[in-house]
């Protein structure tokens, strides 16, 4: 007794298969039927596949619909798609730690002197903070400090970090930043005129900041004699940001000031 299909459609109507696709990953073994040559993946860019045969030998083959046979199967081989690969590292150097959900804002803070500043320690430092639930909240100068510290009332629960712009022994802001320093309260002062001179010179393809005479503004008499838009400061400030991806682009007496703060502010005695 014959048996018939139960697909009745004749042959030249049907619709053909959809040829799959495959990802061509390196190690995966096809054919090109053209030249029969068979060879291993070791390499796959925009529009071409290159193969290794068993003896060593590399072809490239244009990455066309069904132009390669995988066990006997016609196959469209495509670019794999890029692993997403999660930083190991935070900005500032620090282990990442993925899907870690910002903690709790301590009672501790990290008052930063000047805008920038601030903005500078949140893009290198900010996943840091985040993570051990520390606050850096804006110093808009050294006078501020004393009214700012009895305000606060640093205590062994809730411990306060400053850090300045400038700091020289014997000066105004030296007197006031000793002045408010105690055990639960620390100041520490990085050595540049501006937060610009900590980033390192290199990763703005200048050779060194250029020295400003007594008497003029700093970040005004270093854009012109770079060259920078010098009316305004603000633009520059944020191109210089955005060159900085990490504490590599940083001096490195900025960051041990920084780290310092970080690690009172969250040492024994913080919560």
């Amino acid at each position: 007794m014959r048996q018939y299909s139960p697909d009745l459609t004749p042959p030249w109507k049907k619709k053909p298969k959809p040829v799959p696709e495959v990802p061509a990953d390196p190690g995966l073994v096809v054919e090109e039927p053209h030249t029969g040559f068979c060879g291993a993946v070791i390499r796959c860019e925009a529009g071409t596949v290159t193969l290794e045969d068993r003896f060593g030998k590399h072809r490239v083959f244009p990455l066309e619909p069904g132009g390669f046979l995988l066990e006997g199967r016609t196959v469209t081989l495509v670019r794999p798609k890029a692993s997403v690969q999660r930083p190991t590292r935070t900005a500032s150097g620090s282990v990442a730690v993925p899907g870690a959900r910002a903690r709790v804002a301590r009672a501790g803070r990290i008052y930063v002197e000047g805008r920038h500043d601030a903005e500078l320690v949140e893009k290198v430092w900010g996943d840091d903070l985040r993570i051990e639930g520390v606050v850096v909240e804006y110093l808009e100068g050294v006078d501020d400090l004393p009214s700012i510290v009895e305000s606060f009332a640093p205590g062994p629960d809730a411990r306060l970090g400053v850090l300045v712009d400038h700091l020289v022994p014997g000066t105004k802001e030296w007197r006031i930043a000793q002045s408010v320093t105690s055990e639960h309260a620390l100041v520490v002062g990085h050595p540049y005129i501006d937060i610009w001179e900590a980033v390192k010179p290199a990763t703005l393809g200048i050779e060194a900041w250029p020295r400003v005479p007594r008497g003029q503004d700093w970040k005004t008499g270093v854009c012109r004699a770079l060259g920078w838009p010098s009316d305004n400061t603000g633009a520059v400030w944020q191109a210089i940001l955005k060159r900085v991806q990490s504490y590599k682009d940083l001096e490195p007496e900025l960051l041990g000031r920084v780290e310092e703060l970080i690690d009172f502010v969250t040492g024994s005695g913080g919560v």
